[in-house]
């Protein structure tokens, strides 16, 4: 650590701050789990279960299953009160390894793909009122989508106060859009307009082997969770915020994710639901004419603070993990005037781009959306496994153990039945993940590493630092 101490004004440290308060961490966790699905994707719910009243359960339903897992997340984070989400809690529990295989798979894949999807969502949408009532352009949408995630690492580079504060404006924006989709809806609802409840639960169509594909589209849905636990050590007094946070967050997307389902249901039949490519604008177009003109542009909204939640979230993964040495050591330091963890938000920018403009997302993300809940059952697995090896750890908040067990069992449940489902596309996935043990032993495990290998390596960090304008913390 050559750099210490130099340049810094008046010896403050520099470090993370402490900058997410209990509004904030409710809007980082709302922010990201209410991405664009809601507007887009209800009708995968409803194909795979078969039955409005069936689709509805099924999303109540998912709902408290990721209550469950957020609330096992809840005592990971407020036991373990290090940054990085499921990377430190296997870390943790199951040692290196098996954390740099996660860690590897995320670089590579998981987040890159994930973060391509939400930024394409938002640059089709944002163009969508420009190019009115024809498609929109490949080209233009992949610009736009540049564009989006440019703005979003910049941001995130400036300054993490204004990130909080956007983050918390476009939450209430994507809230502000559920609420017109939700008022007009139940308004209808009680004038009587009751045709597609009637009969809700036929069980002709009652689909048995498509209700697990029902709930794999639901736990996506709800997916996002646990973002706040990637950002543990910035959070003001965490014991008490992190459990709030996430119960809250929870409560309230579950109640706006079934209303809107109802409010659909009322304006739509099932089947005009299901032909619609983006159910939010067809039901603007229904009961609000030229009005149907915002829709996009709120959807855009919502998809643009999605990704700067995730963006948020991530960068400190790779910050945590740069600093238990697993990550180049210039990935955990810090900015020295705007206390950013600059080079782990930019870090994703590159292979984002790689994937935007040359890789098949779609694909990507069927290899890895099983990945991603394989390493959250072992996470949680971890839980119960930690109760039993440290029960002396501290734990300011306990939950009883069938929900850390009732939820495992489900990610293990789901992980199984991609196996069945799309067995190529989950062998490859598999695939991918091994490459991370012998990167692991490439990267890691050999102490000896050539002597080129290191001076190129110092080079290349010192050379980044200087450029970057970063310096290491003082732990």
């Amino acid at each position: 650590r050559k750099t210490n101490g130099k340049g810094e004004k008046r010896g403050e440290k520099v470090e993370l701050r402490k900058k997410v308060t209990l509004l904030r961490g409710i809007s980082i966790i709302i922010g990201t789990i209410i991405g664009a699905g809601i507007f887009i994707s209800p009708k995968g719910i409803l194909k795979n279960s078969g039955s409005v009243g069936m689709s509805l359960v099924v999303w109540i339903a998912c709902g408290i299953l990721s209550l469950f897992g957020a609330l096992s997340y809840a005592e990971l984070g407020t036991c373990i009160k290090k940054s990085g989400g499921h990377y430190t809690y296997i870390l943790e529990a199951f040692g290196p390894q098996v954390a740099f295989v996660r860690l590897w798979v995320d670089m590579i894949a998981i987040r890159p793909a994930g973060l391509a999807v939400i930024a394409l969502a938002f640059g089709r949408y944002i163009l969508e009122p420009i190019f009115m009532p024809c498609g929109v352009p490949e080209i233009a949408i992949k610009l736009a989508t540049t564009i989006g995630i440019t703005m979003v690492m910049y941001l995130n580079s400036m300054s993490v106060s204004w990130t909080a504060r956007i983050q918390i404006f476009l939450t209430f924006s994507k809230l502000l859009a559920i609420v017109i989709i939700i008022v007009p809806g139940l308004y209808q609802l009680f004038k009587g307009e009751t045709k597609n409840f009637e009969n809700a639960f036929e069980v002709n169509t009652v689909d048995l082997t498509g209700l697990p594909l029902a709930f794999y589209s639901g736990m996506y849905a709800y997916a996002g969770w646990f973002y706040l636990n990637f950002v543990t050590e910035e959070v003001e007094n965490p014991e008490r915020t992190m459990p709030l946070a996430i119960c809250i967050s929870m409560v309230i997307v579950m109640i706006c994710y079934t209303m809107t389902n109802v409010a659909y249901y009322t304006v739509m039949s099932a089947e005009e639901l299901l032909a619609s490519d983006a159910v939010a604008v067809t039901f603007a177009e229904k009961l609000m004419g030229n009005f149907s003109v915002a829709v996009p542009v709120f959807v855009a909204l919502s998809c643009f603070g999605s990704m700067n939640g995730c963006l948020f979230a991530i960068s400190r993964m790779f910050y945590v993990a740069s600093r238990e040495g697993q990550l180049p050591e210039v990935l955990s330091m810090i900015h020295i005037r705007r206390h950013t963890p600059l080079p782990a938000v930019i870090v994703l920018y590159p292979i984002t781009l790689l994937i935007l403009f040359l890789g098949d997302i779609y694909s990507l993300l069927n290899f890895m959306s099983f990945l991603r809940w394989l390493f959250i059952g072992v996470a949680v697995v971890g839980l119960i496994y930690l109760r039993y090896t440290r029960p002396d750890m501290p734990r300011p908040f306990k939950v009883p153990i069938f929900i850390p067990a009732v939820f495992s069992f489900t990610c293990f449940f789901m992980v199984f039945l991609s196996l069945y489902s799309d067995p190529i596309n989950t062998g490859i996935g598999f695939a991918i993940s091994l490459t991370g043990i012998p990167a692991y032993f490439i990267f890691i495990h050999f102490e000896r590493k050539p002597k080129w290998f290191q001076k190129l390596s110092d080079s290349v960090n010192r050379s980044l630092q200087i450029i970057l304008e970063v310096v290491p913390t003082e732990h």
